[in-house]
């Protein structure tokens, strides 16, 4: 599912379902779930176990939080779907918004790719504003409220009806359960739900594995007023080097600087300059090289694996329980997936809650939610596998396409209209195989 084959949010598509449903995690995905939930029911609890920051600071239960982050397409207009007014929100918080053609300079199969053929526009914020300003709309709203300091310890189950009714949760004032309607986990990767199951009889999900040992340090440099460079070159086999320096507020760059496979990135700040002086662009290096540094260290983000927890293929599973985001499927952060698939994923949602149904809402969640994941997963696991390190399955076809898809790359150093329908896949806006339109071939394979 992209954006262009979606049907949009629509509030009116959504009867009411129940009197409360509690969400777990307060991350992207979790506040965009809780968004959705308001709609069918009258109270909505967000149980955080972080105590939650009042601005855009970075907390212990977002770990990648210090690092580039990108909101693609799909994620923009989905999130200002549910919000309206958040772009506006964001750039008067401090966000940039970047001219995609003007100044990101996207550096892969031995160039730049040129400028869209059509003006592309992103927004360039920190990960913690692009949460701050979610949190804060989502508790403008009726209904909702977020209990941060606050410890999931429990699902409650009424084995009667195979139904989970409640959370058990430790805060301030010691333990409590929280009943409930339906329970969302957006508790992330270290999600406790495939044991849970397990142990309570609905079997263990399947769990796909791609194995890349990437690696992420990132420190953060002074950037001038007016100056919005944004160059980006990610990891292009056999090519196990990266890096990116975003502009984002407070008149700054975040400059990450990657490595997969035993390329390990600097863990101090003077170790930055060498490394960055060894990928195949000069941008990054001379951002490092001619503007001081702001951070009092390197924040380093180990990502082992693209990992995928299959919910859809249990035969049964509890009522009352949804999971989504990080804890159904985690990407590469290179591609910059995460946000989006949240917010296309929290869409699903909405549409499943919409269209109602005899099964447990969870169990029809999952079997949607596979539309968003196949394309993220496509993309960054089909991109990944083209290193002979990489370990894991892969998509059928994955190889065959990435060397389609290079070809495309290289032709669009060149070509706007193969650059624009890159980005807009890239972005999620378009499926993959839009690549394929004849049209699209033909630019592609034309000598």
């Amino acid at each position: 599912m992209t954006l262009d084959t979606t049907i949009r949010y629509d509030k009116e598509r959504v009867s009411p379902s129940g009197d409360r449903a509690v969400v777990l995690g307060a991350s992207m995905a979790g506040l965009l779930a809780a968004r959705v939930l308001n709609d069918a029911y009258e109270r909505v609890t967000v149980v955080e176990r972080d105590a939650l920051p009042t601005g855009p600071e970075t907390r212990d239960g977002v770990p990648q939080g210090k690092h580039v982050h990108a909101l693609l397409e799909a994620g923009r207009a989905t999130i200002s779907d549910l919000f309206p007014g958040y772009g506006e929100d964001l750039v008067e918080a401090g966000a940039l918004i970047i001219d995609v053609g003007d100044e990101l300079r996207h550096y892969d199969q031995g160039g730049y790719l040129t400028s869209p053929a059509t003006r592309m526009e992103m927004y360039c914020a920190s990960r913690p504003l692009l949460e701050t300003v979610v949190r804060q709309r989502l508790t403008e709203l009726d209904g909702v409220t977020i209990r941060d300091g606050t410890q999931f310890t429990a699902y409650q189950l009424d084995s009667g009806e195979g139904r989970v009714d409640g959370v058990r949760v430790r805060g301030d004032d010691g333990l409590e359960t929280l009943e409930s309607d339906v329970v969302v986990d957006a508790t992330g990767r270290p999600s406790r739900t495939p044991v849970w199951l397990a142990e309570n009889g609905y079997g263990e999900p399947p769990v796909e594995q791609v194995k890349i040992d990437m690696v992420y340090s990132t420190i953060r440099v002074d950037r001038p007023a007016g100056d919005r460079r944004m160059p980006f070159v990610p990891q292009s086999a056999p090519r196990t080097r990266g890096g990116a320096a975003f502009p984002v507020e407070g008149g700054e760059w975040v400059v990450t600087l990657g490595g997969m496979h035993e390329a390990d990135p600097p863990d101090t700040i003077e170790g930055f300059l060498p490394y960055a002086g060894k990928l195949p662009i000069e941008d990054i290096k001379t951002i490092l090289a001619t503007h001081e540094g702001v951070s009092d260290g390197v924040e380093r983000y180990p990502f082992p694996s693209n990992r995928r927890v299959r919910y859809e293929d249990l035969d049964r599973f509890p009522d009352g329980l949804v999971v989504l985001g990080d804890a159904i499927a985690s990407f590469n952060p290179i591609y910059g997936q995460g946000m989006s698939v949240a917010a296309m994923e929290a869409l699903t949602l909405h549409k499943t809650l919409a269209s109602g149904g005899e099964r447990p809402l969870g169990k029809r969640f999952a079997e949607q939610a596979t539309d968003v994941v196949d394309i993220a997963w496509q993309m960054a696991v089909g991109s990944d596998a083209a290193f002979e390190q990489t370990t894991g399955p892969t998509p059928p076809g994955a190889s065959m396409f990435d060397t389609y898809l290079s070809r495309l790359v290289r032709q669009a150093h060149t070509d706007p209209h193969l650059s624009e329908a890159f980005y807009r896949v890239v972005g999620m806006e378009a499926a993959p195989t839009d690549l394929l339109r004849p049209g699209t071939i033909w630019r592609t394979v034309a000598l």
